[in-house]
């Protein structure tokens, strides 16, 4: 992507129940930031060691965007691989986690601080499916450019066991509503929710012949999906679907990086 232009970056009011930081948890860190930054045009910034680990910032110009790190051995010993996380905003994460086990779900990582940074818990759904709990320090997000910029995550898309009983647990827990459901024919039906706002992601239950077991994807937003789609190639990632057309005229592409994290793409066709 092109950063000659810097997009617009604005404050955002916190809220219960939206994405607030992406991550990816790797392998080989060095190795990671080799492809992303070259496959969606990051900035890397390695930002001490906010949770007694070292940790990198991925941004977009001065504004960032998601972040980094490296599993650690206790996390490969309980089988932790490669992958995005997201975590969803509450404006009291010790309360969400315990609604979370009340509701069925599991609790991997009881609710602890991030000094200077915020609260967090790392939780799993009824379907077994892992996100985590945030809550800012300060009242208000970090500015973040506006939605759909390169380098910004685009959509939040979760494959469960069962796309209806995993839609009665997550709009119970923070409100989502159905924007609108979309009938993909052999796929089933695509859920596209809403935080009070403009839709943040889909929701669907999992092709269980393809996919082993439920999972959130992340869609990355780039410029240009052919383009993007030669840079994953050329850092020997790969690329599983598309770039495939999506109502509203962007393009996706679903890929996995030499780690072996699964991740997506989504952007305009410029050719």
């Amino acid at each position: 992507m092109s950063t000659a232009t810097q997009p617009v970056a604005t404050p955002v009011k916190a809220a219960t129940g939206d994405f607030v930081w992406h991550e990816l948890r790797t392998t080989d860190a060095k190795g990671a930031l080799e492809f992303y930054t070259h496959v969606v045009g990051w900035q890397a910034t390695a930002s001490g060691d906010p949770g007694g680990m070292p940790y990198t910032l991925l941004s977009v110009g001065s504004y960032s965007t998601a972040g980094l790190m490296e599993l650690t051995p206790d996390m490969l010993a309980a089988g932790v691989q490669p992958s995005w996380a997201g975590f969803i905003g509450v404006d009291d994460v010790d309360a969400y986690a315990k609604r979370v086990e009340q509701a069925g779900g599991k609790l991997h990582c009881a609710p602890q601080d991030i000094p200077n940074v915020g609260r967090w818990s790392s939780v799993e759904d009824p379907q077994g499916t892992s996100f985590l709990l945030f809550k800012w320090l300060s009242n208000s997000v970090p500015p973040l450019p506006a939605a759909g910029s390169p380098g910004t995550v685009g959509w939040n898309e979760l494959s469960a066991n069962d796309g209806p009983s995993a839609w009665t647990f997550y709009s119970s827990l923070f409100g989502w509503t159905e924007e609108r459901i979309m009938d993909m024919g052999p796929m089933g039906i695509y859920r596209i929710f809403t935080n009070g706002g403009p839709a943040i992601g889909g929701m669907m239950t999992r092709d269980h012949s393809k996919s082993p077991v439920p999972f959130w994807l992340y869609y990355l937003a780039v410029e240009d999906i052919d383009a993007a789609a030669n840079r994953i190639k050329e850092k020997n990632g790969q690329v599983h679907m598309g770039p495939h057309e999506v109502p509203g005229g962007s393009w996706i592409i679903v890929g996995q990086d030499p780690q072996g994290a699964m991740f997506a793409l989504v952007g305009p066709k410029k050719q």
